[in-house]
């Protein structure tokens, strides 16, 4: 054999430290690396070594092949190569601040040493000192920039979109009450007086019920469709007058779903007790499914996606969380790490179809969740991360006698409310994340009126936070808590 057979790849140009490196042509050979032999391993075709562990600079390949017959020796190929391990020096911002959801953003940066740059997947034209700047059109929550050099070494950084929320005075309509005109027409009334800007309607509620006329599949072929109002029609209506809409789709709390699946063979779907039958804990049989579960985690990121595109302003996630109850008791199938971490993985999935279909995202989260992260799979910090807003549920009458130092909170609505959400503040400090508080507007063992709504809403806004969502679990609302244009 003559060194013309030989063909040494994989160091024509500056190579990684754990290079592959081959020699084609020969299937016996002695080959050394810089002056020590290395043991190289069969390939199709040759011979292959992984160059490991070598520092930067210049390095020697010897190749020794013997001859036939064998008294004739052998013959020498030599091949110098260099290595680099230094990635290239990328500079970016930490972050992007379009003025509005699914609004284009302008990436620049340098990366000095590249021979490729790739913003959100998109190879990018880069001028002679590596400077670049590109626009991105549909940005999702993160713009991933990854700068690549001859040698294959990479520098990646990722930028993170933000959308401040414009903010909401918002009351909670369900399906059935939007179709009424006793519990409509004040709600508008309200909206025209400028005492509310937005209306929250559902899309999903607690019984499982999709309440206007989707057109997800799985949805309608469950049955849980029930065209209680057009879409279309009220969101025209309210964007006509400026107000902005949110959806509400409660997410795993879905005993329609829950039936579904498991009378249909799908056990993994719903959340199971240890005896692995349905999860009751006082919510009845199949209530919740579980949100570890790839196709119940689709069907809700489905009716997100479809009513961001039909134009809802925002999606609010509500019972985003696993049910209450000790967790060794449950049985959740499918389920990678802690149940935090698949919950705040849910809302990751959900962000970006959101926000690429031009809707922001919030989630609603249990009171108790600033405090005790794992008593409903709702860690804040972690959630954070992935939606535009927190929307705690800090009704005074949901928290006990004492917390945060208030003897009876549902008698001191101010009290509670402020002290609560002065928690959740500090768990968002520092990120464009909003606190968007539930309010109370119901009575539970203390009669509730315009004082006492009023009084939280006070609260609220001693904390910087001028946005409030009212729960009236009967639709109707003290008009009178309200001032026109303000909180």
């Amino acid at each position: 054999m003559s060194t013309e057979d030989v063909h040494v790849t994989g160091v024509a140009q500056p190579v990684t430290p754990n290079a592959e490196i081959g020699v084609r042509g020969v299937s016996d050979a002695t080959i050394t690396l810089d002056g020590k032999e290395v043991e190289p391993r069969k390939a199709p075709g040759g011979l292959r070594i992984t160059a490991i562990g070598l520092g930067e600079g210049q390095h020697e390949l010897t190749v020794e092949t013997p001859r036939t017959p064998s008294w004739l020796g052998s013959d020498s190929t030599t091949r110098k190569f260099t290595v680099d391990s230094t990635p290239p020096r990328l500079q970016v911002a930490d972050s992007l601040r379009p003025e509005s959801p699914n609004q284009p953003v302008d990436v620049s940066g340098s990366a000095e040493g590249a021979e490729s740059v790739r913003v959100a997947g998109e190879e990018v034209e880069t001028g002679r000192d590596g400077a670049f700047r590109v626009r991105v059109d549909r940005p999702e929550r993160e713009v991933r920039v990854v700068a690549t050099d001859a040698a294959g070494n990479r520098a990646e950084k990722v930028m993170t979109v933000h959308t401040k929320h414009p903010g909401m005075r918002a009351v909670h309509m369900t399906g059935l009450a939007w179709t009424s005109d006793a519990l409509r027409e004040p709600v508008l009334e309200m909206a025209r007086q400028g005492k509310i800007d937005t209306v929250e309607l559902d899309l999903k509620d607690e019984s499982g019920e999709v309440v206007y006329d989707s057109q997800v599949p799985m949805a309608n072929r469950i049955g849980a469709v029930k065209n209680y109002y057009d879409a279309r029609e009220a969101l025209d209506q309210l964007h006509s007058m400026g107000v902005r809409v949110v959806g509400r789709l409660v997410a795993f709390k879905d005993p329609i779903l829950g039936k579904a699946s498991w009378e249909s063979g799908h056990p993994e779907r719903v959340i199971q007790d240890a005896s692995g039958q349905p999860w009751q804990g006082g919510y009845g049989s199949y209530a919740f499914t579980n949100f570890a579960d790839p196709v119940v985690r689709q069907y809700n990121v489905d009716i997100a996606t479809e009513a961001a595109r039909l134009g809802f302003d925002d999606i609010l996630y509500d019972y985003v969380r696993r049910p209450d109850g000790h967790i060794e008791q449950m049985r959740i199938p499918n389920l990678r790490g802690t149940p935090e971490q698949g919950i705040a993985g849910f809302l990751k999935e959900t962000q970006a179809a959101v926000r690429s279909s031009g809707a922001l995202l919030g989630a609603s989260v249990f009171g108790i969740a600033v405090d005790r992260p794992t008593e409903i799979a709702q860690d804040i910090p972690q959630m954070a991360k992935y939606v535009d807003y927190i929307a705690p549920m800090v009704y005074p009458s949901h928290w006990a006698q004492g917390e945060f130092g208030v003897p009876d909170p549902n008698s001191q609505p101010f009290d509670i409310v402020q002290r609560s959400l002065a928690a959740f503040g500090q768990q968002v400090e520092g990120t464009d994340v909003q606190i968007i508080p539930w309010l109370q507007d119901f009575s539970l063992g203390v009669g509730y009126g315009a004082a006492e709504v009023r009084a939280q809403i006070d609260a609220a806004a001693s904390n910087g936070m001028n946005s409030f969502l009212l729960w009236a679990p009967n639709c109707r609302y003290h008009e009178a808590a309200l001032v026109p244009g303000a909180g």
